[in-house]
């Protein structure tokens, strides 16, 4: 359904997480080799990672509005900032010429494309005299919107793995073709569909959180859905038609799930699954840190320490067996992960004390 790729460490834990025989090489060829998978602004303004045939859906539901609105706030703090009268004859100048330079190279990293185009390398101050002031490069601007709305998409990094420095690729040169044409409306009825086959059953606030728009845009996606109304602790929830029944109780199992794994951020209304642990586990901006799981609950954290080892804490009593499987869990990870070291974009409570 797709995987937060704001954290470049959770585009392959996560996968990793839920694979049978997980490995780096086996997401990297997946990312970079095969392009199975791709990197797209979707909800919330946020990055994802998904399968090919969904990101035309990310692009049409919601990064394509996004994109509309950021236009128009970047022409305004452009006029403002005194760089350019006519902001958007401006921009559509440096668009351009930013496009005709990436096509010439094939792939460049932002200050590559800044060398090309200088004005790429202004600079926009905003919110002065605010606390939350401070200065913009134009290149960050510009390349959101040529990648929001299609033109271009995030390649390979240039260091390792868990870099979050990469090289921007024409998408029709990625992808072989542009991202097909997908209505707003239609596409939105595809996700929330997708949703609540994944995730199911939900809320409507949870919906809203999940998909990033309007009350009643998620109203109009679940009526475009074949779906039935559920009673959930936190009221009315939302099913697939027919996908009511009861699941029986699994094995119980331990996995620890990275910073920004969808299993929790798909939810607004979190508590049945992670009880009263939330405050140690999300950063003040609600975006959750690694998380221990047991028999379907969150029951902890994890850090990732210097010298390899990862550190758990459960919050909870899980018992001697849900305990040995917490272990279990996190020395397969520590195996994974060999000399590879990283620390979580968001850091958590529990996450900054267990690396003291």
């Amino acid at each position: 359904m797709g995987i937060h790729a704001s954290d470049p460490a959770t585009v392959f834990l996560t996968p990793m997480a839920r694979m049978r025989e997980p490995s780096v090489e086996a997401v990297t060829e997946a990312l970079y080799d095969e392009r199975s998978i791709v990197k797209v602004l979707g909800m919330r303004r946020t990055m994802f990672a998904v399968p090919v045939d969904i990101a035309a859906e990310l692009h049409a539901s919601s990064a394509a509005p996004i994109a509309d609105r950021e236009r128009a706030r970047l022409v305004q703090m452009l006029e403002e900032g005194g760089i350019a009268k006519n902001g958007s004859a401006w921009l559509a100048d440096v668009e351009r010429a930013t496009l005709e330079a990436l096509n010439a190279r094939g792939e460049a990293t932002a200050s590559d494309l800044s060398a090309d185009v200088p004005d790429l390398a202004e600079k926009i101050e905003f919110g002065e005299g605010k606390k939350w002031g401070g200065t913009v490069g134009v290149s960050t601007r510009v390349l959101f919107l040529l990648a929001g709305e299609g033109h271009i998409i995030r390649g390979e990094p240039t260091g390792s793995w868990i870099s979050s420095r990469y090289q921007w690729v024409p998408m029709k040169r990625w992808l072989g073709s542009p991202l097909p044409d997908v209505s707003e409306a239609d596409a939105q009825a595809s996700l929330l569909r997708r949703w609540l086959a994944t995730y199911g059953p939900g809320t409507l606030v949870d919906l809203k959180w999940w998909s990033g728009w309007t009350v009643a845009a998620v109203k109009r996606a679940l009526a475009a859905v074949d779906h039935e109304e559920v009673e959930l602790d936190e009221g009315t929830g939302y099913v697939l038609a027919g996908d009511h029944d009861t699941v029986a109780p699994g094995t119980p199992w331990a996995v620890l799930l990275p910073a920004l794994d969808q299993a929790v951020m798909a939810y607004k209304e979190r508590g049945w699954f992670i009880g009263d642990h939330a405050p140690a586990l999300f950063d003040r901006n609600g975006n959750v840190g690694p998380t221990i799981w047991w028999d379907g609950r969150v029951v902890g954290g994890w850090a990732h320490r210097p010298d390899g080892e990862i550190a758990v804490r459960t919050l909870e009593d899980v018992g001697a067996e849900g305990t040995t499987a917490v272990y279990g869990a996190a020395h397969r990870l520590e195996g994974l992960l060999g000399d590879r070291r990283f620390t979580p974009r968001f850091r958590t409570p529990v996450e900054k004390e267990l690396l003291g």
